[in-house]
């Protein structure tokens, strides 16, 4: 049975299911969505997600999965912490998915801040084919400035011991960082590049048009891009690119005229669904930034089905499984069909909701105009691509019946975009 696509990549063919499995957290990160933006849902659920909730979590993405006839799974153990669970609990769980699951062609893995890892995790993680993807955000200085637990006390060396303890393993991990504004890009860059991680993700930070104002103030008009570009071009002229940089591979797959494979650029419909301690299925999580109760679908796994996100429609229906309309102020820009209004929570405004440009407008512009000076395409070279692509995707889809979706590579890979 082949394996699915790494959680971090969006695939027609496949569902994600990222379990919130514990709803408190060892660290409290300054820029937290979930604990530090306003919003305080978690303190009214379980501290850990039941057994109960758990199977039936699984019952409804395999009643899900037959429904679509879809049959690459993505689960993704999330929190807060999810290694606040306990390792047996936690192989545990994994056992009862690849039993239940069978029939599908499922991948496993988990997003933690690495402080609470030994030994018997490693052992875990192996056993269950887990990927781990770590959340660091640069050296000491600048980790241990945001990322710090409950005491005030950073969290760099912790996480760091746990890098090396995935690599010597042979535990497939990748890390998670949010852009940190202001800083040296290449020195963060290195530092974490040489931490022997198989990939590494760049995550543009949580603000809405309600909360921009003081960061451009502190930090000029594109940060983001200031940091990104000094990256790419770090990437791109001093080392091999077979170190995969997500977000900025992504950037380049799509200027090629690929399809989007992450769901903060490209407004692909991402087909996931998020399931809290209690059983509450929600929308994207991050929405916490915009306004309290908008990431709810007033829905729970033990009494509602998947696919009744779509039948109440509204937002998280548009969001999860149709993509939503691009933002008015998007229409006329060149890209449109790349960029396409960015991150959905980054989008969001009081005044017209999630009709507006992302707050990183000019920083996406600006590492999309570098990227692809870059690569020497235009533009209207990228239409041309995508259309070439999108026929020889039909003649292939023909021919093979599909079968591509849920026995290899995508279509896109193979054609080297």
């Amino acid at each position: 049975m082949s394996s699915c696509v790494g959680s971090s990549n969006v695939d027609e063919g496949m569902v994600q299911l990222i379990l919130k499995v514990a709803s408190r957290c060892n660290l409290n990160c300054s820029y937290c969505y979930v604990y530090n933006k306003g919003d305080s849902s978690w303190r009214d659920r379980p501290t850990f997600m039941s057994d109960k909730v758990f199977d039936a979590a699984l019952d409804r993405t395999l009643e899900y999965c037959r429904m679509m006839n879809q049959r690459c799974v993505s689960l993704v153990f999330h929190g807060g912490e999810p290694c606040l669970v306990g390792v047996s609990r936690l192989s545990e769980w994994c056992r009862r998915a690849r039993n239940y699951l069978a029939e599908l062609n499922l991948a496993i893995s988990i997003q933690t801040n690495g402080t609470l890892i030994d030994d018997r995790w490693i052992e875990a993680f192996l056993e269950h084919s887990m990927g781990v993807g770590v959340s660091i955000d640069g050296p000491p200085q600048i980790h241990d400035r945001f990322r710090v637990d409950h005491a005030g006390r950073g969290s760099h060396a912790q996480v760091t011991a746990t890098i090396r303890m995935l690599n010597d393993a042979g535990v497939q991990n990748g890390l998670l960082c949010v852009v940190p504004l202001g800083s040296d890009a290449v020195a963060v860059h290195r530092h974490l590049s040489g931490l022997g991680a198989s990939s590494l993700t760049y995550l543009l930070p949580d603000y809405t048009h309600e909360t921009i104002g003081e960061v451009r103030q502190v930090y000029g008009e594109t940060p983001c891009a200031d940091f990104l570009v000094a990256v790419f071009d770090e990437w791109w002229f001093n080392q091999t690119l077979s170190f995969e940089i997500r977000d900025l591979k992504n950037v380049a797959r799509v200027i090629m005229g690929g399809e989007s494979l992450i769901e903060t650029i490209g407004n692909r419909a991402p087909h996931y669904f998020f399931v809290e301690t209690d059983g509450a299925i929600e929308g994207l999580d991050a929405l916490r930034v915009c306004e309290n109760g908008i990431y709810g679908t007033n829905l729970n796994v033990q009494t509602a089905k998947f696919v009744d996100v779509r039948r109440v429609g509204g937002l998280h229906a548009a969001a999860i499984f149709e993509s939503l309309a691009v933002p008015t102020p998007c229409r006329g820009c060149e890209e449109v069909n790349t960029c396409a209004g960015g991150h959905l929570p980054h989008r969001y405004s009081r005044q017209r909701s999630f009709d507006n440009e992302s707050v990183w407008c000019a920083d996406l512009k600006k590492l999309f105009a570098h990227v692809r000076a870059r690569l020497d395409v235009t533009p209207n070279d990228t239409l041309e691509r995508r259309r070439s692509l999108e026929a020889k995707r039909r003649a292939l889809a023909a021919t093979e019946h599909c079968a591509e979706k849920a026995d290899g590579p995508s279509i896109a890979v193979r054609l080297g975009v």
